[in-house]
């Protein structure tokens, strides 16, 4: 049977919206919803996110940095339960007035900045501490790669996850859309990996680090339900060996827990301020 038709009104209200997982507190406003300062810690670097695929790319990019010495990098992790709205508090709109988690205070220099957008946060520390962002020719396909991901994103999450595991009601037209268009960036994907080790070139960049946690979930079988038997995402063996390479690396295995909020208590890291923290978890 097909989908019924939607007639849109005239002018449209938020008021005819229907339920769904995020129901109870999406709206199509901006802005503090109530008064919460944000924790902080003693570091350089406050993280304030959660483990979803966009909130990894900036653990792993600070687990990546400390691994390969980089010191300076020691950061603080606070988890921003987006479930129970915490991202809509005073001082995290403060931070981010998107309302998206991950978002970052750089208190490194004379003035703290504050950095939002997981591929600007990758930016913003690459650039700080000359690392995984080449400086040569190679830097514009890093770069390129970085906002294939940056872009492309929404499709996965916001478009297939979101019609395929988290609507209220499963309609035929949605999910074939952005299954197919899912399955397409994978293919792109694939095709780059079946010629470069990395999606920039022959070395790990921060385009991996954005691109790893939303494509080896799927390698995995480990997000949007039984979405990789859908999606045959075997298919891609070029993407499997490239996310199976980087799941191997120290500091994607420690970032990929911290801010996790859910599963198994030993693979919890709700907050984190040093190397400590790991003891007893599993990686």
């Amino acid at each position: 049977m097909a989908d019924p038709t939607y007639t849109p009104p005239e002018v449209w209200s938020a008021d005819t919206v229907s339920g769904g997982k995020f129901a109870s507190i999406n709206r199509p406003t901006a802005g503090a919803r109530e008064e919460k300062e944000l924790p902080t810690g003693e570091h350089d670097f406050q993280l304030y996110s959660l483990a979803t695929p966009n909130g990894v790319k900036a653990t792993i990019m600070f687990e990546e940095l400390l691994e390969a010495g980089h010191a300076g990098a020691e950061y603080d992790a606070f988890t921003i339960n987006i479930g129970d709205g915490e991202q809509f508090g005073s001082g995290f709109v403060d931070m981010n007035p998107n309302s998206k988690i991950p978002a970052l205070l750089d208190r490194s220099g004379d003035t703290p900045v504050r950095i939002f957008e997981s591929g600007a946060i990758l930016l913003h520390l690459a650039e700080k501490f000359g690392a995984f962002l080449p400086t040569d020719h190679t830097r514009a396909e890093v770069l390129s790669w970085l906002f294939w991901q940056v872009g492309s994103g929404p499709f996965i999450g916001g478009g297939f996850g979101h019609f395929y595991a988290y609507a209220p009601e499963k309609y035929e037209y949605p999910i074939n859309r952005y299954a197919m268009e899912t399955k397409r960036l994978f293919d792109v994907a694939d095709q780059r990996l079946a010629k470069s080790e990395y999606l920039g070139g022959d070395e790990y960049t921060i385009a991996d680090i954005a691109s790893w946690p939303w494509l080896a979930p799927f390698v995995e079988g480990k997000i949007y339900n039984e979405a990789k038997t859908f999606l045959s995402i075997d298919e891609y063996e070029n993407v499997a060996r490239w996310a199976r390479q980087i799941a191997e690396r120290p500091g994607v295995k420690r970032g990929r827990i911290v801010n996790k909020a859910w599963g198994d208590e030993d693979t919890q890291l709700l907050t984190r301020h040093s190397s400590a923290d790991f003891e007893g978890k599993t990686l």
